[in-house]
């Protein structure tokens, strides 16, 4: 039996059934490379699902872990820990917000939105408690979260689902938007401004803004689910700047740790001070390691011209793939390096990953019928050239 036999045999008897792999398993990596137990090497167009922003071994990435490895890992947060406000300064930095709470996944980061949102009304005297979600939106895997998230093949077999969270309105609706607002039960509208689990769709500059106009004036919250989108995903540090909002609360998770496990809530001053002690918390969240980690993948990520180059390489790719002339094609989008190309039928889009992971190509199918590309930040133009061929190939094999 091989080792991946043997690798696939354990995991069948051993771990719970909630996902379905493909037949391989990766042991180690290097840049944009993964590389599996038979010794084949893949160019990651996938990067952990736009987690591995500096991709595989990277020195930044290396060096702060194994250095906060040999010092602490853990102390409660009980104390008080240097890397802690450390990260929590780079997040904030050159923002209008002020506050992080950290956590252990994007799941967790909405989680503790939610809360916040509901407490800094309670505080208020206010009854309002509904949290108003899109359509085809994502916001995680806890029973909170996955009432939030617009699409019932995630949490029909979960109901009774926790009430007031999840009033679904259609992205992109402007009217739809306006009339969720005149509930004055409503505390706040969570979007992203990018949906990636539903095939790359992105929010309209108009849409996004009238979101953070609407609910200035009615006294409601803005949540922004950046937990895709994040730590440069897009070409700038946060999603929001492309639109010029001041949303009151952000989350974020996945490229923020480059490959650690760690999330952040954050908020206003005002809204963040509605949390007293005692009132959130966890116990691996914020521990000196993953913030320690966190803190050096974004200083990284903020160094001059780092963003810039996601951008240029982002628009390159986006070009590329446009010049790949096909009608099973419907259309590219996407902003920086969060690029969806949408196929013409779900069968299609699934055969071309499967010819492409062939190649040597991890790609990725979101929406259905979207191949989603969320490489490493660090991805090179020759790198995209390489696969940009491979794909033309595969489109003419077919």
């Amino acid at each position: 039996m091989s080792k991946f036999d043997q690798i696939k045999a354990r995991d069948k008897k051993y771990f719970m059934n909630t996902y379905a792999p493909y037949d391989v398993a990766f042991e180690r990596g290097e840049g944009c490379y993964l590389y599996d137990t038979e010794g084949n090497k893949y160019l990651d167009f996938l990067g952990g699902i736009a987690v591995n922003a500096l991709g595989y071994n990277h020195p930044v990435f290396v060096d702060a872990l194994t250095e906060q490895a040999k010092k602490v890992s853990i102390i409660s947060n009980y104390f008080y820990n240097e890397n802690r406000g450390l990260m929590a300064e780079q997040l904030v930095k050159d923002t209008h917000l002020s506050k992080v709470f950290f956590g252990n996944s994007g799941a967790e980061a909405n989680e503790c939105a939610i809360k916040l949102a509901r407490k800094y009304f309670k505080v208020k005297g206010e009854n309002r408690f509904k949290i108003v979600t899109a359509l085809k939106s994502f916001h995680g895997r806890t029973l909170a979260t996955v009432t939030a998230t617009g699409q019932e093949k995630y949490n029909k077999a979960y109901a009774p689902l926790p009430e007031g969270i999840g009033i679904y309105i259609p992205y992109n609706d402007e009217e739809a938007l306006k009339n969720a607002l005149e509930d004055n039960e409503v505390a706040a509208i969570m979007l992203e401004p990018i949906q990636g689990e539903s095939g790359i769709i992105e929010g309209t500059e108009s849409y996004i803004k009238l979101a953070d106009k609407l609910t200035k004036e009615k006294g409601v919250l803005l949540i922004l689910d950046e937990v895709q989108t994040g730590a440069g995903r897009t070409g700038k540090f946060w999603a929001f700047e492309h639109y010029g909002v001041t949303p009151d609360i952000v989350t974020c998770a996945k490229g923020i740790g480059g490959g650690v496990p760690v999330a952040a809530c954050m908020a206003t001053e005002n809204v963040a001070n509605a949390f007293v002690p005692g009132d959130h918390g966890t116990t691996f969240g914020s521990q000196p390691l993953v913030t320690g980690v966190g803190y050096a993948v974004c200083k990284k990520i903020r160094e001059d011209g780092f963003l810039d180059e996601v951008a240029f390489k982002g628009n390159y790719l986006k070009d590329g793939l446009k010049k790949i002339v096909d009608t099973r094609i419907l259309e590219v989008r996407g902003k920086g390096l969060m690029v969806g190309v949408e196929m013409e039928s779900p069968e299609v889009a699934k055969d071309i990953y499967n010819r492409m992971f062939k190649k040597g190509f991890i790609l990725n199918v979101a929406g259905g019928k979207v191949l989603r590309f969320v490489p490493p930040l660090i991805i090179t133009t020759e790198q995209i050239d390489s696969m940009l061929v491979a794909l033309q190939e595969t489109f003419q094999e077919m």
